[in-house]
């Protein structure tokens, strides 16, 4: 059975001054006893996921290393790259020989991933339909958009290579038409408008995405937006919290899109521990305001998502209805109206 290992490198004067991944990169390409060597988006990523520390301590593929630097490298066995089928409960809108569609729950991740190897989307559907294994790639079988964890709704999937390159060009053209709903904190004004700012990695948090301080690299996004209610909460506060309920039209889809320009704009969504407001956990108060704040996840949800028929053209609409969540929460609101 193959065990990890650990391999210490210490630096000389000749490697002085050097970045750290470009060192690796080169140590990496001349020594045989590493095998094939690693690319330098290998290291970073193992440098990334504390694989690779220096002097002890995590750092930054960027960082300058210095004579008598010490360089601890942890190797870990490769993983199976095949995915598990597992028997989990699937919400399935529609499915024909070139696709199938579903409402995907919100804490499902749609593929495996780094902390999340079972349990995920690409799972559940490897047990109802084993013939898409493959279909794309290796990880993500199918795949051809996706869904942040916690966010819900309708998803398409591939079945075959002619469907899978069918709806990735789709995708590609900006010909899919995709549709959320969304409670956001705040009184969204006017009623209805489109938001255009490109989004980045932010420049600081690199597990964040932001069209205000991203670095220098960014992808042109836009959403349109429509205010379907508005509902002030009670509260024993001096000002009444607003909360929007808004109905969303990406028409990009650059990663958390929605909850980065809606954050970004004033308005982040309700429940969205990431880009918006931090839940104070002392303030448990039997109140309307309480009860939107402890919501336990973004309040996003994919409704409507319409595509081609792969084969004929025809144009096909799927809706997903909300999540009982996500309805509850909308009942109580509707009930602090009256």
């Amino acid at each position: 059975m193959n065990e990890s290992r650990t391999e210490r490198l210490v630096i000389d004067d000749a490697a002085a001054g050097m970045r750290l991944d470009l060192f690796l990169a080169g140590h990496f390409s001349r020594v045989a006893a590493f095998g094939a060597g690693l690319s330098r988006s290998e290291i970073q990523r193992l440098i990334n996921e504390g694989q690779i520390v220096l002097n002890g301590n995590k750092t930054k593929a960027s960082a300058r290393i210095r004579c008598n630097d010490w360089i601890d490298i942890c190797f870990v066995p490769p993983r199976d790259s095949k995915i598990a089928s597992e028997e989990l409960p699937l919400e399935i809108l529609y499915e024909d020989g070139d696709c199938i569609v579903v409402n995907k729950v919100a804490g499902m991740t749609v593929h495996p991933a780094a902390g999340h190897w079972s349990g995920t989307l690409v799972n559940a559907l490897l047990h109802h339909c084993p013939d898409i294994e493959g279909i794309g790639g290796t990880r993500r079988p199918g795949i051809v958009h996706r869904l942040d964890k916690d966010t819900s709704g309708v998803m398409i999937v591939a079945k075959n290579r002619v469907a899978y390159q069918s709806l990735v060009t789709q995708f590609k053209n900006r010909s899919v038409k995709k549709e959320y709903v969304a409670l956001a904190w705040g009184n969204v004004t006017p009623d209805k408008g489109v938001i255009e700012r490109p989004v980045g990695r932010h420049r600081s948090d690199r597990k964040r995405m932001s069209s205000k301080y991203f670095s220098n690299k960014s992808r042109e996004a836009l959403t349109e937006w429509a205010v379907e209610e508005r509902f002030t909460l009670e509260s024993k506060d001096r000002a009444r919290p607003v909360v929007s309920f808004l109905r969303l039209r990406p028409h990009t889809g650059r990663t958390h899109q929605i909850r980065v320009h809606l954050a970004d704009s004033g308005h982040p969504l309700v429940g969205d521990r990431v880009y918006g407001k931090k839940l104070n956990i002392a303030v448990k108060k039997p109140s309307d305001d309480w009860v939107v704040e402890a919501f336990p996840r973004h309040a996003l949800h994919a409704e409507k998502l319409t595509v081609n028929h792969v084969r004929t053209g025809a144009p096909m609409q799927f809706i997903a209805p909300l999540p009982e969540d996500l309805a509850d929460l909308l009942r109580r609101l509707r009930r602090s109206k009256c």
